[in-house]
């Protein structure tokens, strides 16, 4: 019940702007053939900002896409991914800041986490 509640309230306090925002950085990669991985992973971003609560993400542990994942990991940190996480981490930080924002704050942390390195994760 918490995580539905809490869905909502971070979808009419922001969470649809995030979302949006990705999906059209992700429809700007894709329309590009080269960025159409990286569009795949700004979409994943987006599922987990319309609905950061009850979701959770994982290593997907998949051995023959570790090099792969690793490389594409580090073009997306150098390309973007950091400073994505970096927003991420300054709305978490400004969040926790008063209790009722704490929820949210965690939940802008793990987008950090997810921005940083998305390749190779799957969320749950």
């Amino acid at each position: 019940m918490f995580s539905f509640l809490g869905n909502i309230v971070w979808l009419i306090f922001g969470g649809i702007l995030i979302a949006l925002e990705y999906i059209v950085a992700s429809i700007l990669l894709i329309i590009t053939i080269i960025g159409i991985p990286f569009g795949l992973q700004t979409l994943k971003l987006a599922r987990v900002a319309l609905w950061p609560f009850g979701t959770t993400i994982t290593d997907s542990g998949n051995t023959l896409t570790g090099c792969l994942s690793l490389i594409m990991n580090v073009i997306w940190i150098l390309c973007g991914g950091l400073w994505i996480c970096l927003s991420h981490l300054c709305f978490g930080l400004f969040f926790c800041i008063t209790i009722i924002g704490i929820p949210f704050g965690i939940q802008h942390i793990k987008l950090a986490a997810l921005a940083l390195t998305p390749f190779g994760k799957t969320i749950t």
